[in-house]
């Protein structure tokens, strides 16, 4: 496989680009539909997969179907904590995790599906309520990331995990499209 076929299947929606300097009320807008959306779509993207789909890897050394949407449970519950700490804290640093090995522990291989499938849709009911309670000043407060050694604001946050979403939905439908489900 060459590494610009690879890249495609790592990247379906192309890298996370920072956000520009001045994030608008319809950006905002925009990433918070697309939070909010994600949970639906996805579950219309799985009703149908039967276990062998849930255990096919996406890509040559990447994750399962399963592992993806288990990481999204994960990745997306971690966002929720974060949005609270910096919007009741004074920029504090937050704690990394490796989503590596998280996502070979038992949990991931032993939980059906569903389980992370309705924490994704109670976590976004939860996020998205959050972030349409939140001010301009408040999409303006951070946290530091220790392991990118930089300062993120909620404006850069938010856009990052509607990105997020859309990236590991099109992994799990650029999947689907390629074996033809």
């Amino acid at each position: 496989m060459e590494s610009t076929d690879l890249e495609k299947l790592k990247y379906p929606i192309g890298h996370y680009n920072n956000p520009p300097e001045a994030i608008s009320e319809e950006d905002i807008k925009g990433y918070i539909s697309d939070i909010e959306d994600l949970s639906v779509n996805l579950n219309r993207l799985v009703e149908k997969f039967s276990e062998e789909q849930f255990n096919t890897v996406y890509r040559p050394g990447g994750w399962t179907v399963r592992q993806v949407i288990h990481h999204i449970g994960d990745s997306h519950l971690n966002a929720l904590t974060r949005f609270k700490l910096a919007l009741t804290e004074d920029m504090p640093t937050i704690k990394p995790y490796y989503e590596d090995k998280w996502a070979e522990l038992g949990d991931y291989k032993n939980t059906p599906i569903e389980v992370s499938l309705d924490l994704i849709k109670a976590v976004h009911i939860r996020l998205v309520n959050l972030l349409r309670s939140m001010t301009k000043k408040d999409f303006e407060k951070s946290y530091f990331h220790p392991e990118h050694g930089k300062e993120f604001s909620l404006y850069e946050a938010a856009g990052m995990y509607s990105w997020h979403g859309k990236h590991h939905y099109a992994h799990i439908d650029e999947l689907r499209k390629r074996m033809n489900w």
